[in-house]
């Protein structure tokens, strides 16, 4: 017998349960973080991994578009490369993230070439990428529903920057503080282009999964982050190794 689909009420539940359990602000790390028990070297790490993300978000969504025959879909999604990539009336999340990088001591230029990046957090990035370029548009558009989740840490982590950091101000915070006013219009736009899509309990189940597969991809940088800066420590070979990528007023 053919499974019958969920409601679609009761499997947006079941889409918002698995942030509920599975979303990376549970994490220690970001504890760690928000609460100002991060070393400058731990909050240096966290924004060079981190940026590998930023700047590999784009080319997710370039693939996606580069997938899509639909021109009304293509123009929806276009907005988020725009964010990230930035216009002429608009700088981007990128030299956003690249502004942190600086108020936090790096030198943007080396952050922003990611040859310090860990060995993990490339994997699971480009993990990412290739799910999105390879997988069903369903799945695609399933896996950054994670940004239904993102709000809240976004404010806390502003609160906690704010509280806990010098560096912290409206400047170096501005990536957070965009997010909080872009992120909305793309969540309502992926939630229900995926509720309408996901229309069979096979359907459903593939989304839900995707969105799991997402989870993962995030929790497993902070997984590679703890392990090679706050413990044990082991740094791997290539990666990034404190006191160096640092603007030169701050090393001299």
């Amino acid at each position: 017998m053919t499974k019958a689909p969920q409601s679609r009420d009761a499997f947006e539940a079941r889409l918002r349960q698995i942030g509920a359990e599975r979303y990376h602000d549970l994490h220690p790390f970001h504890d760690r973080l928000h609460g100002g028990q991060c070393t400058m070297e731990e909050v240096q790490a966290w924004v060079i991994n981190r940026y590998y993300y930023q700047h590999s978000i784009p080319m997710k969504d370039a693939a996606f578009m580069s997938r899509v025959e639909d021109p009304d879909l293509r123009r929806a999604w276009r907005s988020r490369m725009e964010d990230h990539d930035g216009t002429a009336d608009n700088e981007g999340g990128i030299r956003r993230w690249l502004r942190l990088a600086e108020a936090v001591g790096l030198d943007p230029d080396y952050v922003s070439t990611t040859e310090g990046v860990l060995p993990a957090t490339k994997f699971a990035v480009d993990a990412y990428v290739r799910f999105v370029r390879e997988k069903t548009l369903l799945e695609a558009v399933a896996a950054s529903l994670t940004e239904l989740f993102a709000p809240k840490i976004h404010a806390n982590r502003i609160e906690g920057l704010l509280k806990n950091y010098a560096f912290a101000d409206d400047s170096s915070l501005s990536y957070f503080r965009n997010r909080l006013k872009e992120a909305p219009k793309d969540v309502a736009f992926g939630l229900a282009w995926v509720l309408d899509h996901a229309d069979t309990a096979e359907k459903q189940d593939v989304a839900a999964r995707a969105l799991i597969f997402k989870t993962d991809v995030l929790w497993s940088q902070l997984d590679a982050l703890w392990g090679a800066y706050v413990e044990p420590r082991r740094i791997p070979p290539g990666a990034w190794q404190p006191g160096t990528g640092q603007l030169l007023r701050q090393a001299s």
